[in-house]
């Protein structure tokens, strides 16, 4: 199994410059991963850097905070979409979740979806600031709504991804929806908890660390 392809090679940093960005894709493509995930200035750029190759080009939508408006994430997946995008993460209204707004989180996820337009769409419900309630309920209204990951974190509120609610969120979505796990997993031993709970994304930073003790390993 070729476990590079789990991998979203990520960088989202504000500050991250043109030659940064220059460095994750060419590791991306050395180590073939799945994906660079990077903001949307960047799209364009990567994906013209990317022809030619298999790495699909990730961008960020309502990104860090979730609290920007429906109307304008489904612009911004729109446009990342015409400018090369093939994988969209949205950050869900986390305040309306927690106000009990379930109707409109599940709406704002589908305005994302729809415009996707068949693209891969990845939720993420930011575990870190949920109760497992809320996580699972988060969940439920991502498979409600068309999308075809739920994502546990942006990185950027003070946590990331835990085996544990791994486990919950994808015993919550069962087969119909894959789960990312993203934020905090620097490792391959980090790696290999998040798959065995139930992941089949990963999102780090750490890509290349993670691939070369893959390499290191018999089982790889």
């Amino acid at each position: 199994m070729n476990y590079a392809k789990y991998i979203d090679h990520t960088l989202l940093k504000p500050e991250s410059t043109r030659d940064q960005i220059d460095k994750i894709i060419e590791e991306a493509k050395a180590f073939n991963f799945k994906s660079v995930c990077i903001n949307p200035t960047h799209v364009k750029y990567a994906a013209e850097q990317l022809k030619g190759s298999d790495v699909l080009v990730c961008t960020v939508i309502g990104f860090p905070l979730g609290a920007s408006t429906t109307e304008t994430k489904i612009f911004e997946t729109e446009d990342a979409i015409n400018k090369g995008a093939s994988e969209i993460d949205m950050v869900i209204n986390i305040g309306a979740l927690k106000d009990g707004r379930y109707e409109d989180v599940q709406k704002d996820i589908e305005g994302v979806v729809g415009a996707a337009n068949g693209k891969t769409v990845k939720v993420i419900i930011e575990t870190c600031l949920l109760t497992d309630e809320e996580k699972v309920k988060a969940s439920e209204l991502t498979k409600a709504a068309g999308a075809n990951f739920v994502k546990t974190s942006t990185g950027f509120a003070g946590g990331g991804a835990t085996p544990e609610d791994v486990k919950l969120m994808k015993d919550t979505v069962g087969d119909d929806l894959e789960v990312k796990a993203s934020g905090g997993v620097r490792n391959l031993e980090d790696f290999n908890r998040m798959l065995e709970a139930g992941a089949t994304r990963i999102g780090a930073s750490a890509g290349v660390a993670i691939v070369q003790g893959l390499e290191s390993n018999s089982d790889y």
